[in-house]
């Protein structure tokens, strides 16, 4: 465990590492475990390491899931994507950006406190292995309230990014906060956003305030992925007939207005809100929403091989 890491010639200094650790039977190649050889302290293997948790990270592609505004149902489109993505067989992680309202780790049963290790904060795994890292599981009880400025509140998201070991991913969804302001900026400046997913209501003032989210990603140069329409109707449960509760929305005029792809509405379902306060929003699953998981796929399938956060600084 002394041998330099620097002297291995060819090789970036992450992939070097990784493959000591490997050999050593400490690392999982998709980052599952971390299990120290008998005999080594945390502070040798960090050592021997000598990199930060999110330099040893390879995210294929980060999803960012925006609304501009609260109450449209944007932690549950992420959820449900998340959830889709890993049911397609891809390797999947949360973050949970919204500091001052977290909702992801009650949506996916997730109560598990975040471990540390040599290589960084160890995120939480659900049932179906979708690795979650959200400040409510950091928390001595969940409904503790966060009362941070701003720039507590970004250090927290850049951390979550910077020092928590998400290993190899192919999507990492983030849930966004409401706004355009500070946390919204430091997502899409402080990471490598691959695409943005909006989601809407109905009601034409959340369309309006949506819009304002629309724009920011375009100021930022970020690709808009598509808009999804939540809360479109209801389904009655005696004729199957389907009710715009909010009236007819614009949502697909907004998609052309943006040049983007219309994904979809969304109901009220009732098992869906139920298998939220449960735990169980990976045991969801609606034709609705396959639109969405189609287009994130296409995206991940199209994106570049992922390379290793300290790689892709210095490009």
């Amino acid at each position: 465990m002394t041998e330099s890491l620097a002297v291995v010639v060819g090789k970036p200094r992450a992939q070097t590492a990784i493959d000591r650790l490997q050999a050593e039977g400490v690392y999982d190649a998709d980052g599952s475990r971390i299990d120290p050889p008998e005999g080594d302290s945390s502070y040798e293997l960090a050592e021997f390491t000598g990199l930060p948790a999110g330099d040893l990270n390879r995210v294929r592609t980060v999803f960012a899931v925006m609304s501009g505004k609260g109450g449209v149902g944007k932690s549950t489109v992420a959820a449900l994507l998340a959830a889709g993505l890993r049911r397609a067989g891809l390797r999947v992680g949360v973050l949970d950006s919204d500091i001052t309202g977290p909702s992801i780790p009650k949506l996916f049963g997730v109560s598990e406190h975040p471990t540390t290790s040599p290589l960084g904060i160890m995120p939480p795994q659900t049932s179906t292995g979708v690795k979650i890292m959200s400040i409510n599981l950091m928390l001595q009880n969940e409904d503790d309230a966060v009362i941070w400025r701003g720039p507590l509140i970004a250090s927290a998201i850049n951390q979550f990014w910077n020092d928590v070991f998400w290993g190899d991913l192919d999507a990492l969804v983030v849930d966004m906060p409401p706004g355009t302001s500070d946390a919204a900026l430091t997502v899409m400046q402080g990471l490598p956003v691959t695409g943005i997913v909006l989601v809407t209501s109905p009601q034409d003032l959340a369309e309006m305030v949506v819009s304002k989210a629309a724009k920011m990603a375009g100021h930022l140069d970020i690709p808009l992925i598509g808009v999804v329409e939540n809360m479109s109707y209801v389904v009655c449960p005696h004729c199957g007939e389907k009710y715009a509760l909010f009236g007819e929305g614009n949502t697909q005029q907004m998609a052309e207005t943006f040049d983007t792809e219309f994904l979809g509405d969304l109901g009220i379902d009732p098992q869906l809100s139920n298998l939220g306060d449960q735990g169980q929003i990976e045991a969801y699953e609606h034709p609705d929403f396959k639109d969405v998981i189609r287009a994130a796929q296409t995206v991940v399938t199209d994106a570049p091989s992922p390379k290793f956060e300290s790689e892709r600084k210095r490009e």
